[in-house]
Order: structure tokens, then C-alpha cells, then sequence
């Protein structure tokens, strides 16, 4: 099956390629740049993802067969029409995974509530109470993550995070909520997208690790003793997800989704932000009880986001929708 799909959200992708298909990603280079633009960002340079990943150009794709279309923005519409012209749901079979929770919780209307020929899945449970979905046909697919093996060891005693854009998106991803842990004389070493000028924003001594590959992220994760997860309002975190799959500890905002599917005893789980730092203590000065709790944290990764079950969802839906 050819599946055209743009580079969105790098760790969704990076599970969602690994299934038995031809996937075609657009690659659209900026005029004037070697820069890829948000319209076509092509195949993944920080991820590692199989040859069956297919660049191709806004005017290859006019050539191209395409079984199904996997939308993630309303743009990806427009782009369909203008590329190919054809619509999403009348010349091509569609689906819309909706990667975030609403901008409000209660009083957002999708954009295809009113459609009932693209299914609209998203990817937590929580996100699909929030959204207002209408007349859409909706289906709940969870994460799935390629999963890296337990490599955690926890030999520094530090707390990490993983957050993209913290400084602009502020409180909606906790980035306030750090200094709390680091104030109170934990080790906060923060990675992710355009983390630089965290430290001056915050005014607390955090670490900014930006842009590594996904790997090496990894690689550096495992040696921190614990994941802090304190985003307010999102669908779930896959960061936090992969964290737990390594075998991390978490100490977790219980918010959204996330309070649904983390054990307690996979680390601390709470809404009180002192006992959130508190907890972190008690694990950093712990490494026998952060590693029974990160044990937790893998097993029940596994079972809940397998790659496995992840694309054998994917692959019924597709099917069902092609």
C-alpha cells in the first residue's frame, strides 16, 4: 500500500513507518535554501527509519499512486488539493490523526466535525473526550515506540527533561515547573528543540542539551536518574513514553492522559508539585528503589505501547479505510 504522510511529528513517524508499507513523505526545499520547508520536511535527519520511506516532490506526487492519505494539519488538505488535485475523503481515501489535545478542554469544535467520510483517530483516550469531534467517525490509536532496549543505568544523579520550544510555550508544557526542582537542589538537565535560553528565562541553573539525534538523546537519558514529566496539557507525551521503555524512573504531572497509564510505582505521580520534588529526591538518593521503579515504568511501556500492537492498529485501520 503507498501511504502518503508528511513529517510531522518525528517519534510518531518514526513508529508509524516501521509497518509493511511504501510511505510517501513530501520533501519541499525552500527557494533560495538548502532548508526544507514545514510543508515537505522529507525523511527524518535525526531519526533512523527504513528505506521504504519515500521522498517525493509536490510534482512527483501529481504521478504518484496513492492508497490512502494520512492527514495531521489542516493545511495537509490544502496541500493535497494544490499537489494533486484531489480532496481527501472524495478522490482519495483518508484518515486525520489528531496529534493534540484541543486548545480548550471543553468548547473545541474539529475541523471535521462536519465530515463524516475521513476518520479522525486520535492518539489518546483523553483527546478524544476533549475534542468536539461531531459527526466524524473516531477511533482511538495509542503510541507505539520502537522500543531501544532497557538501557537505563541512573548513574548520575540527575533529573531530565524533554520539551521542544519551552521558552515560548511556557506554562502549556510546565516549563515554569522546573525551576521548583531545580531550586530545591536537583540537577535539571533539559533536552529537546530550541531549548537554548531556558536557563536565562527561568533564571535557575538548568543544562540545555539541544537538537541531539534521537539516539544519542537516548543514549544520554539513560545515564540521568530520573525523567521529569511536566507538561499541563498535552495528549501524551512520547518522550515521556520512550523514557519509561528505556526503564527511567518518572516523576509525572498527573494531567491529561498521563495520569491514566503511568503506575504509581513507576516513580511519583501527583499534581502537588512539592510532592512531584520531593519524590525526585527520594529517588535520586535511591538507586536500588529508581531502578525497581523504572522496571515498572518499561513493563508497563511495553504492554500498553508496543510497536507491535501499535501497527497492527494501524494496519486494520488502513485497510478498512482504503
Amino acid at each position: 500500500m503507498n501511504i502518503l504522510v508528511w513529517h510531522v511529528h518525528g517519534s510518531w513517524l518514526t513508529a508509524f513507518v516501521q509497518g509493511p508499507h511504501r510511505y510517501l513523505v513530501p520533501a519541499v526545499t525552500v527557494p533560495g535554501s538548502t532548508d526544507r520547508s514545514p510543508d515537505g520536511l522529507g525523511r527524518a535527519r535525526t531519526w533512523n527509519w527504513p528505506q521504504s520511506v519515500v521522498e517525493v516532490t509536490p510534482e512527483q506526487l501529481r504521478e504518484e499512486a496513492v492508497d490512502v492519505v494520512v492527514l495531521q494539519r489542516p493545511r495537509d488538505l490544502e496541500l493535497l488539493r494544490a499537489w494533486t488535485g484531489r480532496s481527501a475523503g472524495v478522490d482519495v481515501p483518508a484518515v486525520y490523526v489528531e496529534h493534540d489535545t484541543p486548545p480548550t478542554p471543553a468548547g473545541s469544535r474539529h475541523l471535521l466535525a462536519d465530515r463524516a467520510d475521513i476518520p479522525l483517530v486520535h492518539v489518546t483516550h483523553f483527546n478524544r473526550v476533549a475534542w468536539d469531534s461531531g459527526a466524524a467517525p473516531t477511533r482511538v490509536v495509542e503510541h507505539g515506540v520502537v522500543d531501544p532496549g532497557p538501557v537505563w543505568t541512573g548513574e548520575l544523579p540527575r533529573a531530565a527533561v524533554v520539551t521542544n520550544d519551552p521558552v515560548s510555550r511556557g506554562r502549556t508544557v510546565g516549563t515554569d515547573l522546573i525551576a521548583p526542582f531545580a531550586r530545591g537542589g536537583i540537577d535539571v538537565d533539559v533536552f529537546g528543540m530550541r531549548v537554548t535560553g531556558l536557563r536565562q528565562a527561568l533564571g535557575v541553573p538548568v543544562t540545555e542539551f539541544e537538537d541531539l539525534p534521537q539516539a544519542a538523546m537516548h543514549d544520554q537519558l539513560a545515564r540521568r536518574r530520573v525523567y521529569l514529566h511536566l507538561t499541563r496539557w498535552t495528549s501524551l507525551g512520547l518522550s515521556l513514553v520512550e523514557a519509561m521503555t528505556i526503564g527511567m524512573p518518572v516523576v509525572v504531572l498527573a494531567a491529561t492522559e498521563a495520569a491514566a497509564v503511568v503506575p504509581p510505582a513507576a516513580g511519583v505521580l501527583a499534581t502537588d508539585v512539592q510532592r512531584l520534588v520531593s519524590g525526585a529526591r527520594t529517588l535520586l538518593a535511591d538507586p536500588d528503589a529508581a531502578r525497581a521503579a523504572g522496571a515498572v515504568a518499561r513493563t508497563a511501556a511495553l504492554e500498553r505501547f508496543g510497536l507491535d500492537r501499535f501497527l497492527s492498529d494501524w494496519n486494520t485501520l488502513l485497510k478498512e479505510v482504503a
